[in-house]
């Protein structure tokens, strides 16, 4: 399988390369941080009723400390799906006043 070289692109190579099956379902966790627990817990609260198939815990990062919000969702990790993902979440944080950081498939 070949992928795009951008961000994306790359974290799938190296997961392929590492010898995980991309062309199942995994739950991928998209990763999301905020300034006060407030901002990430009324994202939470919007994601469960407008995404209610996508599991949400909010918890202190400690290092750097912030609020995170982890969203969890089951999902077969192609490529066009993740960038669709990232450009969903990054509309809706930023009502928020957060800021996207990253996903990763949980292990």
């Amino acid at each position: 399988m070949k992928f795009p070289k951008d961000e994306t692109g790359k974290v799938l190579f190296e997961m392929q390369k590492a010898g995980i099956d991309l062309t199942e379902t995994h739950t991928v966790v998209f990763f999301h941080l905020f300034g006060t627990q407030q901002q990430a817990e009324a994202m939470a609260a919007h994601l469960a009723e407008v995404e209610p198939g996508t599991i949400c815990d909010v918890h202190i990062d400690e290092n750097p400390k912030v609020w995170a919000l982890d969203c969890s969702i089951k999902v077969i990790p192609l490529y066009d799906a993740i960038i669709s993902l990232e450009a969903k979440f990054e509309q809706i944080v930023t009502q928020f006043k957060g800021y996207t950081d990253g996903w990763g498939i949980e292990a």
